[in-house]
């Protein structure tokens, strides 16, 4: 009962510091979402090479999400070698400056949430005041460019890392399920089935190690590999709190997966 309690508590302080600088959610949300759009600029592009080389059908493509279109128009063009090359580099092109923009971003949100956190002092005990709020909203243009400048050379470099740990993932993978013979003649259903599920495993748990370590970075001001040293000490420490943290953001994900795809039957019936 108290490990439940304190997992609510430190949920509740966090919804409570990001609520009271909600002008960093906006920031976050937008940037998020103009990143999409610039991704949706090469999938388009794709999907008109792929309607005009190969004749498949536009709408189909068009009406998948980004992260089902992109398989989907690269396995059309795969028997186009310089227009799946020219897909790919406009596609790398735009996931690239669109992710160094989004470091950027996060760089001056995780300073004004790291500041917002330590003025809050008891924010999850209740009574809740508004002055606690306003005490906890930390947010200014000053502080969230100063930040901004700080720690982005350094979120670079823990995004450099992300990324090549998605390689690796990733190439695991392919060569697990298209690989060469005496790998890809053991790929059955069943050993598909349980290679993606540990895809989505091992992202799942790179980005939560790639999320503590930037807010160790801006809370203790240290460099990247001391502080994957410091996280990796904290997931052995405070393995369950952390876990229980991860298990109610996965249940959130979950949650608003399947409210998405009720919705998205309704609108269809």
């Amino acid at each position: 009962m108290n490990q439940s309690r304190a997992l609510k508590l430190l949920l509740k302080r966090g919804a409570l510091v990001a609520a009271a600088n909600w002008p960093v959610v906006i920031v976050q949300f937008v940037a998020d979402t103009l990143f999409q759009a610039l991704l949706a600029l090469p999938i388009i592009g794709g999907v008109v090479l792929v309607m005009l080389l190969i004749g498949s059908d536009p709408a189909e493509l068009l009406g998948m999400e980004y992260r089902q279109a992109v398989p989907a128009v690269i396995a059309a063009l795969v028997a186009q070698p310089v227009a799946l090359a020219a897909f790919v580099g406009a596609l790398a092109l735009v996931a690239g400056g669109g992710s160094i923009l989004l470091i950027a971003v996060k760089a001056g949100t995780v300073t004004v949430l790291v500041a917002g956190e330590r003025a809050a002092g008891a924010i999850e005990q209740p009574p809740l005041h508004l002055s606690a709020l306003a005490r906890t909203n930390q947010f200014s243009v000053e502080r969230y460019t100063t930040g901004l400048r700080h720690l982005f050379p350094r979120y670079l470099v823990l995004g450099a890392i992300l990324a090549l740990a998605y390689g690796a993932i990733v190439g695991a993978y392919a060569a697990v399920v298209m690989g060469p013979a005496p790998i890809s003649r053991w790929t059955g259903p069943l050993v598909v089935t349980a290679a993606s599920a540990w895809l989505v495993a091992f992202i799942t748990l790179v980005n939560f190690v790639y999320l503590l370590a930037q807010i160790v970075v801006a809370t203790d001001d240290c460099r990247v590999g001391e502080a994957l040293q410091r996280v990796a000490r904290l997931l052995v420490v405070g393995a369950r709190p952390i876990l229980g943290i991860l298990a109610a953001i996965l249940g959130l994900m979950a949650l608003s997966t399947a409210a998405s795809v009720l919705a998205t039957a309704a609108l269809g019936l």
